[in-house]
């Protein structure tokens, strides 16, 4: 491997990285949640309001980050994103109201880990045109799977001297860890990354701007799909652990653990593997066909699940094959967007479809409860679920794939609204 090939592969590590130092204040907040209302004296409802904010300033923010990153240093602000992700927990160690609970632990850490995840898969598919789908894998299965190296620490420093301290220590550490790895990163350089034949790769699409690219009914189509896919997935993931209490599995022994804590520690296993392997994947067969494929899979491991949902084993087991076909929505769509209009705007272009995950998280959790609560049963949700998966791997093979080809080699429809430069002419 000669120096460029280094170069670019030690931003792959120092990204992956950094995405693992902003992991923990979404996966481990569960945690603190008693601490937290008993040091404020709130409602739990109130309290989980600041998970929401962090998840609502990561999406719904993201194409200013993105615009930020794009518009400035992207070394700088993504420094900025893991400070203050980790500025959020050490100034959440010292409050004792919810107001400053949701001004530091939700708004800082949602606004921090947004700049970072936006601005990470940014560089990477810029880093990476032959191999954009493994490379945004890998970083945002360190997104998935970072919170697994702090999960039983922290646990552990909670129960030996108090959740206070265990957020100004591990605010500090992974802070400064963020901040180092950070400094380290950069955009390539022009002859940094190799030359992609755009005969074999639709990865040399022309530059697209956001104004340009929202105009596109192209774009809006990848939005409903991503949207459908996270609404799907989190209907399941967000309500994972009340399904198992009403199947009857959620206490009963896998492999000598209970069936649940097996199944959370196993899924979130496979949700960080399955990102850089259907990356890979796509990376080799093409986007959309991985798309069909991945999509109908869960829709598949959602049916086997809910048929043996009786059976602990089949549960903690089929629950990892959900997990697996649901979390590589986070590298095949900033991957094909990227492929689709182009590397100049990538950030922000990739901050506007990453909403889509913002409102599958609003739709999933809420909505499926209101309709198990209506229905008496979460058949009807699951249902919902496989629909949704199976409209997706439709669209992906049937309307995203030949429209894509369309724009790519020059003969879309206009646009939404008005007319905009064509990419220039590449072989589908």
């Amino acid at each position: 491997m000669d120096n460029l090939g280094r170069r670019r592969w030690l931003q792959l590590l120092l990204g992956l990285i950094v995405m693992m130092t902003i992991s923990s204040p979404q996966y481990v907040w569960t945690l603190f949640v008693k601490p937290f209302q008993a040091s404020t004296g709130a409602s739990l409802a109130a309290v989980q309001v600041t998970f929401t904010l962090i998840i609502v300033l990561q999406t719904f923010f993201s194409p200013v980050q993105g615009w930020l990153i794009d518009r400035f240093s992207a070394k700088l602000m993504i420094a900025i994103g893991t400070g203050l992700s980790g500025i959020g927990w050490v100034a959440a160690s010292y409050v004792d109201s919810l107001f400053g609970l949701y001004a530091t632990y939700g708004l800082l850490c949602g606004l921090g880990t947004g700049i970072v995840y936006v601005g990470i898969i940014g560089l990477m598919v810029r880093w990476f045109p032959d191999r954009r789908g493994f490379a945004a894998g890998v970083v945002a299965a360190g997104y998935g799977m970072g919170a697994m190296i702090t999960t039983f620490p922290i646990t552990d420093m909670i129960a030996a001297t108090d959740f206070r301290h265990t957020l100004l220590v591990f605010g500090l550490v992974l802070g400064v860890v963020g901040v180092l790895a950070s400094l380290g990163l950069r955009s390539p350089e022009p002859g940094e990354v190799p030359a992609v034949d755009p005969i074999q790769t639709a990865s040399a699409a022309a530059d697209t701007a956001p104004k340009a690219m929202l105009r596109t009914p192209l774009f809006w189509l990848m939005f409903a799909m991503m949207t459908m896919m996270a609404t799907g997935g989190l209907m399941v993931v967000a309500n994972f652990a009340n399904f198992a209490r009403e199947f009857g599995v959620a206490d009963a022994l896998v492999f000598g653990l209970a069936a649940l804590p097996f199944a959370l520690t196993f899924d979130r296993i496979t949700n960080g593997l399955t990102r850089p392997f259907f990356g890979w994947v796509s990376d080799h067969i093409g986007r959309e066909n991985t798309m069909a494929i991945a999509f109908a899979g869960e829709a598949v491991a959602i049916c086997l699940l809910l048929y043996n949902r009786q059976s602990p084993y089949a549960f903690a087991l089929l629950s990892g094959a959900v997990f697996f076909a649901w979390g590589e929505i986070f590298s095949l769509f900033p991957s094909i967007l990227t492929d689709t209009f182009g590397t100049k705007h990538a950030t922000t272009n990739y901050g506007f479809l990453y909403m889509a995950q913002g409102v599958g998280s609003l739709l999933g959790g809420p909505v499926a409860a209101l309709i198990h609560d209506s229905a008496g049963s979460w058949v009807p949700v699951f249902s919902i679920a496989i629909g949704l998966d199976l409209l997706t791997a439709i669209l992906a093979y049937f309307v995203l794939k030949p429209l894509r080809r369309s724009w790519l080699s020059g003969n879309a429809k206009p646009e939404i609204g008005s007319l905009v430069s064509r990419p220039r002419s590449v072989a589908a």
